[in-house]
């Protein structure tokens, strides 16, 4: 397995940026630049959890989200991947910083191929300046 992190500043507050990850309507494709409108499917969803299908052609995931409105954390858990397996996923934490918020991430990959080990090794070295770049929109990053 491999895992990254790193964090973001954002203008946004904590219940905003909860609302950013969790928002699953028709638009999230049209927010998020790595999510196009053929890779996205909303299969099932709570008040605390959806599973959803997004992505592009290149690199799609089905994922679990949940979260806690009240809370400041969202968790995804990969269910299936068309470059990594399933079981590792994503973190996202955001804390009061200044007039917004500090977002932490974490990814975790598991491979389950050659090329996916392949990419795994180079995520400690390209992943967190190109994962900033593509959430800076949607979280509205400085």
């Amino acid at each position: 397995m491999t895992t990254i992190r790193f964090h973001l500043q954002s203008t946004l507050s904590p219940a905003e940026v909860l609302g950013v990850l969790t928002d699953f309507g028709p638009t999230r494709p049209a927010a998020w630049p790595t999510i196009d409108t053929e890779h996205f499917t909303v299969h099932d969803r709570g008040q605390t959890w959806a599973e959803v299908t997004e992505g592009t052609a290149a690199a799609w995931e089905r994922a679990r989200y949940e979260w806690d409105p009240a809370g400041t954390t969202v968790t995804i858990r990969t269910l299936d991947s068309k470059l990594f397996g399933a079981g590792g996923g994503w973190i996202f934490r955001a804390v009061p910083a200044g007039a917004g918020s500090r977002v932490e991430v974490e990814l975790t990959r598991t491979p389950r191929t050659l090329k996916s080990r392949i990419l795994a090794a180079l995520l400690p070295l390209v992943g967190p300046s190109s994962l900033r770049k593509s959430f800076a929109g949607p979280l509205r990053a400085v």
